[in-house]
């Protein structure tokens, strides 16, 4: 992270990447880029990755998965265990490299999030260090994500997606095993099915519940790859649904930001019974 500062009251990492100003916006017309014969898939695919031209961190270091060859798809409506499989790849891939501590893979769905091309894909971040939000999630005594949860909304064959019940968003899922397993490249085949079946499940949830797509963040927490041991890791992914009713947004705004204190304007009780 070349240009790394640390925020001086709150201690907060801060990457300051001027270039990614001048990175382009939307595509007009029918230029997609990431259509087959665009110019990030000049060949048929089904599932495909690239470096991203307008790196956050530096040369190597981020990435672009395509989902679908289909640009009005979705993750859940593409072979989600190819992109799986692409994940856990790309996660030993990348993870293999000396200064490389942890992978994120993340997704943000719809221009509400800041998604600049409509085009099913996700991206992967390669860190030189465990971010701070994961490393808070490592350290903990013992795993929550073991215990039973009390919002369950899909589970099939060993993993789970519920609603935590202190959500800060409207519509907030955990996806992650019943077993504590550490991350993506350890699966297994039946891990894998179970995990592409339960993360589709819960996101064509996100979309029925309102009639509408749902605008959403996601991003997987998984073991670091610095060699480091890491009794605590439990891969599992989190889903941040954004809308709290059809058309309506529910920002987040100077005073969560300005406190550190979420409103979350949905009972995750009810939002688990509507996703259910």
């Amino acid at each position: 992270m070349t240009d790394l500062r640390s925020d001086e009251l709150s201690g907060a990492p801060v990457v300051v990447v001027g270039e990614r100003q001048d990175r382009p916006n939307l595509p007009t017309g029918d230029d997609c880029p990431f259509c087959v014969g665009g110019l990030e898939a000049p060949d048929p695919y089904d599932v495909r990755w690239f470096l991203n031209r307008w790196p956050a961190l530096g040369a190597g270091r981020c990435e672009v998965v395509l989902y679908s060859p289909d640009h009005e798809g979705t993750l859940w409506s593409a072979d989600v265990r190819a992109v799986v499989d692409l994940w856990a790849e790309r996660t030993a891939a990348l993870g293999a490299h000396a200064d490389v501590a942890y992978v994120l893979v993340f997704e943000n769905r719809g221009t509400e999030v800041g998604a600049t091309i409509s085009h099913p894909h996700g991206q992967i971040y390669a860190f030189d260090r465990v971010p701070p939000v994961a490393a808070h999630e490592l350290a903990l005594g013992s795993c929550p994500l073991c215990a039973e949860p009390d919002l369950p909304v899909v589970e099939q064959d060993g993993w789970r997606a519920w609603v935590p019940a202190a959500a800060s968003f409207p519509y907030e899922l955990v996806v992650a095993p019943a077993r504590h397993l550490p991350d993506l490249p350890s699966l297994g085949d039946a891990d894998r099915d179970a995990l592409a079946a339960v993360l589709a499940g819960a996101l064509r949830r996100l979309d029925g519940v309102l009639g509408e797509p749902m605008p959403y963040m996601l991003w997987i927490h998984q073991r670091p790859t610095d060699g480091g041991d890491w009794p605590g890791a439990h891969v599992h992914v989190h889903v941040a649904g954004v809308k709290r009713a059809p058309g309506t947004l529910r920002f987040v705004a100077a005073g969560e930001v300005g406190s550190g204190v979420f409103f979350n304007p949905v009972r995750p009780e009810d939002a688990a019974a509507r996703l259910r």
